[in-house]
């Protein structure tokens, strides 16, 4: 018999599909199956140590209408017919018999995350889509993404009636094709924190939208070695300010886990931790009825994905933030990071009000 969960707990929805593991990566390729095994192990830890559930919603492929709202009915026809192939099709994005099929279940996974928190049956969720794609774009697969999973939701939320969704990326690299997506679009404010320089090269700090979407888009390229610290620093001071600013009605969070110290694409330095911590004080600051809709992207390091994973659900169930030394932030920042900063103030102050 499951455990009653305690009364402080929230409901939380997962959102999974075993033909994501159907996406079977060529031999030694960073994106593999194994990381939904990671990270479904993570959320079921999370669950039972707070002695609870999640709910886990059924779901199907996302239509022609979901994914022709973010990318061209071309590029999705040419997918098509890629279905049961196998290969490259860029230097390291690349279908197998099942990939295909699998990217439709993981749009779909995000568009169902959207319809049950609209619904009502939670106020935060977690879609762990395979393969990732928040660099896909509208026209083409890129970046070992195939469609773009949490573009397909937002589009999604805004059709649904809501009037200002927030896309937050904390995924190491920057999501170019998101940005891409909505770069013209004042209804959805994109926010990512990246490693810079890395790859895909996107993501300057001066990249803030175009025409009646100028603002909208706010890039935080951040210098490797970047800590809880600096992560903990860059949400008090540009992204909490900018999120209540704009008074999101949905929130979604491109969530990889590359960030975190032990991973072998990137050089930031992020504990499992800090992403438990970015996930709480998002919560904290978002208005009450603002639901949060979590959406795996990277993170290519096995026990950096359990870890964070559980760190992140732990703190979508409601668990309170653990106890930490009594230091000032500013203090442990060096003055790469400090410097950083200040040039991402300076860049948002045209458009948002940044103490």
């Amino acid at each position: 018999m499951a455990l009653e969960p305690p009364s402080t707990l929230r409901p939380v929805i997962v959102l999974d599909d075993d033909l994501f593991l159907e996406h079977v990566a060529p031999d030694e390729h960073p994106e593999r199956a194994a990381r939904l095994l990671a990270v479904r192990q993570g959320v079921a830890v999370a669950a039972h140590a707070l002695g609870t559930t999640y709910i886990k919603v059924p779901f199907g492929d996302a239509d022609e209408t979901q994914l022709g709202r973010v990318h061209d009915d071309s590029y999705v026809e040419s997918l098509g017919h890629l279905a049961g192939r196998s290969g490259f099709l860029d230097s390291d994005t690349f279908v197998s018999r099942s990939s295909v099929a699998a990217a439709r279940r993981a749009a779909g996974s995000a568009v169902a995350l959207v319809q049950a928190l609209s619904s009502g049956q939670a106020r935060v969720g977690f879609a762990l889509p395979r393969p990732p794609g928040h660099h896909a774009l509208a026209d083409r697969a890129m970046g070992f993404c195939l469609l773009n999973n949490v573009a397909v939701a937002a589009a999604q939320a805004r059709s649904q009636g809501y009037e200002r969704v927030l896309v937050l990326d904390w995924d190491v690299h920057h999501g170019n094709g998101t940005e891409a997506i909505f770069y013209d679009d004042p209804s959805v404010l994109f926010v990512s924190l990246h490693q810079f320089p890395n790859y895909p090269g996107t993501g300057a700090l001066t990249d803030v939208g175009r025409g009646e979407g100028r603002g909208a888009t706010v890039n935080l390229p951040l210098p490797k070695g970047g800590t809880d610290a600096v992560y903990a620093a860059a949400f008090e001071r540009v992204v909490l300010p900018i999120v209540e600013q704009f008074g999101p009605t949905f929130t979604l969070v491109s969530c990889g886990f590359d960030a975190h110290e032990r991973d072998p694409l990137a050089e930031m330095r992020l504990s499992a931790a800090g992403f438990g911590a970015m996930t709480r004080s998002l919560l904290e600051r978002l208005p009450d009825a603002c639901p949060l809709g979590v959406v795996l992207e990277g993170g290519y390091d096995l026990t950096a994905l359990t870890d964070s994973s559980e760190a992140v659900a732990r703190a979508l169930f409601g668990e309170a933030a653990p106890a930490s030394p009594d230091e000032a932030v500013a203090e442990e920042l060096g003055a790469e990071h400090l410097a950083a900063l200040l040039e991402i103030e300076r860049a948002q102050s045209s458009f948002w009000k940044l103490a």
